[in-house]
């Protein structure tokens, strides 16, 4: 799929290494084709990471994507520049207005706080409710995820024993959704955090569908039953050594982590990582922009 990116977003000299079909704003305006609208609220402290992740994702379908970045105004990123900032990414301000086919929001570093004491969760559940009216679709990533089922459903996150991080075999619950079509029985995916949700509480509400589960991470993938709001609590996203980074991040930090479980060959930090999620990551996305928003978001807004 050609991905419409910003001319000079790092992330694009990234993927065409990886042979992913990026297209420029110079080439996108000689085509006479109505991409799909997406708007990503990236709330992750490595914005540069995430983009990179996400675009590399989002690319395996056939459609055509124009991507917008959006941040969040009331909060200082300490992470990323502000030039990069300024430069590629907008504010809620900026697109209050318009109308996108569909929206991503991300995970955040902030699982341990209440959700009110969350410096930016005004300006969030103001872009969350616009989204029910502006978006065809929103995709809550993790952090992302807890956040929508306690803002549209009151339900609530709570705190882990201990960070659940590792790749983790999940269940898919109801095969005949579309949002898991073509999905095995069992796939693995990626989990980094210190929360969860619990899935009576999902399943008690009957608004809501759970898709996906595992035994050991809890909920993984649940959705509205009208499709509008799609909930993932884990990253499928994530590369290969995502969560190796967060692991020496964190023992650097002091924080004596235990190693994420089945990651590293044999258990051992000091072996290979085998990529086993990449496929059902990229038939997530694929599936989440066919079904949930090309099929089903207006040609003119």
């Amino acid at each position: 799929m050609p991905v419409k990116v910003q001319n000079g977003l790092p992330a694009r000299a990234v993927l065409e290494k990886e042979n992913i079909f990026l297209m420029d704003e110079s080439r996108a305006v000689t085509q006479d084709i109505r991409p799909l609208r997406i708007l990503i609220l990236n709330l992750m402290p490595l914005k540069e990471e995430t983009e990179t992740q996400l675009l590399r994702a989002l690319s395996n379908t056939p459609l055509q994507l124009e991507l917008t970045l959006m941040r969040i105004s009331s909060h200082q990123s300490t992470h990323t520049s502000s030039s990069h900032l300024n430069t590629f990414y907008t504010t809620f301000g900026q697109v209050a207005l318009q109308y996108f086919d569909g929206f991503i929001i991300t995970g955040a570093p902030v699982e341990k706080m209440p959700f009110e004491d969350v410096d930016y969760w005004s300006e969030l559940c103001a872009i969350m409710d616009w989204s029910t009216t502006h978006a065809t679709s929103t995709l809550h990533i993790c952090w992302g995820a807890q956040a929508g089922l306690y803002h549209h459903y009151g339900i609530e996150k709570y705190e882990l024993p201990k960070k659940l991080s590792g790749i983790y075999t999940q269940r898919v619950c109801d095969r005949l959704v579309p949002l898991v079509r073509g999905f095995d029985d069992v796939f693995s995916a990626p989990h980094s955090r210190y929360t969860g949700t619990r899935r009576e509480d999902i399943l008690a509400n009957p608004q809501l569908m759970l898709l996906a589960e595992s035994e050991e991470a809890g909920p993984f993938l649940a959705a509205s039953r009208d499709g509008s709001r799609i909930f993932v609590m884990g990253h499928p996203e994530y590369d290969r050594e995502t969560l190796r980074q967060e692991y020496v991040r964190d023992v650097g930090r002091g924080l004596n982590p235990e190693i994420p479980c089945h990651y590293f060959e044999d258990d051992d930090p000091h072996k290979p990582v085998c990529l086993s999620w990449r496929v059902h990551a990229n038939t997530l996305y694929a599936n989440w922009l066919n079904y949930y928003v090309y099929q089903v978001t207006p040609y003119v807004w």
